[in-house]
């Protein structure tokens, strides 16, 4: 039977790309470590790794083994923490997972709430371009907690946060910045130039299928990986940006538009399996005390009704 050790000199040698980096940041030596994976291999019956002349490879084996042996690791730190807090120990780690954007809208507020309340529970935040992206992390038991649109299935605790609102960012002497009631038509800009981001982000594929809904492709003139820069971008005059409310900075020189119709992302806070009391009082905070939509945003534009034009993105 593997041991959790030689699981965790598994993960690191892929991590660090190399046995002798990896022995390293174990504090283990090479031939150490070497002993312990061979041993590892010979466990599992065959050879997990190929040594090529610029790296590591996974085998199939070794393909099919890495995701459960990160989840097992992660599990046994859930486990260790769990018991500490269990016998009075307040102190111990809360993981969480989150994309890009709402790192940057939510959680602020979200943690320094948190850490008035649990100043001994250290957080640690995985950040992750694109929603898939999130998800698979949360199945290989990266974090505790994810923050994001619905996983496509699982089997752990989901609480429902409400949606998280897009809103066009422009130039403030945009003509757009008089529409009335701050809303625009997204069919009436398909000859504008747009702030686009990487393929690898997921706001592209949000940017791309609202357009597509309103018959046009966006006229690319830049793109960005995330929501601030390209609001800034925005901002500066290059282009239309569709991002996030929370994205928004609280005081910025731009205008801010509702596109018609409006478009919204629900958000949810969910974990791979039964979360442990710190957990659960974190889904709990979230759920009633972060408000998704930032107070310059609330003040500009009223809150949506089921009676509006909307898209769920």
């Amino acid at each position: 039977m593997a041991t959790l050790r030689q699981l965790e000199y598994f993960v690191t040698i892929i991590d660090e790309g190399s046995f002798t980096q990896a022995a390293a940041l174990l504090n283990i030596t090479q031939p150490g470590l070497s002993h312990q994976f061979h041993a590892l291999e010979k466990e599992m019956g065959g050879r997990l790794l190929e040594r090529l002349p610029r790296g590591l490879r996974l085998t199939a084996a070794g393909r099919a083994m890495l995701p459960s042996a990160r989840a097992t690791l992660a599990d046994a730190r859930r486990a260790v923490t769990a018991a500490r807090r269990a016998t009075g120990v307040a102190s111990g780690e809360l993981q969480l997972a989150t994309l890009y954007s709402v790192s940057y809208g939510i959680l602020p507020a979200a943690l320094a709430l948190w850490r008035t309340r649990h100043p001994d529970v250290r957080v640690t935040l995985f950040e992750h371009r694109h929603t898939t992206e999130l998800a698979a992390a949360m199945v290989d038991g990266e974090a505790d907690i994810a923050i994001g649109p619905p996983p496509p299935g699982g089997e752990g605790t989901i609480r429902h946060l409400g949606a998280e609102e897009f809103f066009l960012v422009t130039h403030p002497d945009d003509p757009l910045a008089a529409a009335p009631g701050g809303t625009v038509r997204l069919a009436d800009l398909a000859e504008r130039d747009w702030v686009h981001f990487t393929p690898d982000s997921g706001l592209a594929q949000l940017l791309d299928r609202a357009c597509a809904a309103a018959g046009f492709q966006p006229r690319i003139t830049v793109r960005t990986q995330q929501a601030p820069f390209a609001v800034n971008f925005a901002a500066a005059g290059l282009g239309l940006a569709l991002v996030p409310g929370n994205a928004v900075p609280p005081h910025f020189e731009a205008a801010l538009l509702r596109p018609d119709p409006a478009l919204l992302r629900p958000l949810t806070a969910y974990t791979r399996s039964e979360p442990d009391p710190i957990a659960h009082a974190f889904l709990d905070m979230l759920a009633e005390e972060v408000p998704l939509t930032p107070t310059q945003v609330r003040r500009r534009f009223p809150a949506l009704t089921s009676a509006d034009r909307t898209t769920i993105l």
